[in-house]
């Protein structure tokens, strides 16, 4: 089995442009769905921030 710590100091190879949009896109996808769950979920730090300053009048 070959060490794989000596490819470290070797030139980066070149990635096929269709792998490498495809990667891109599932990524974009990822931050999309991840924006989204962020817009319809709570932000708990606010609310528990809202409820303290609330109790407190």
């Amino acid at each position: 089995m070959e060490n794989p710590f000596k490819q470290i100091n070797q030139p980066l190879q070149e990635v096929p442009k269709e792998l490498k949009s495809k990667v891109m896109h599932d990524i974009a996808v990822a931050k999309l769905l991840m924006e989204l769950a962020e817009l319809f979920s709570y932000n708990l730090g606010h609310v528990i921030e809202t409820v303290s300053k609330n109790r407190k009048k």
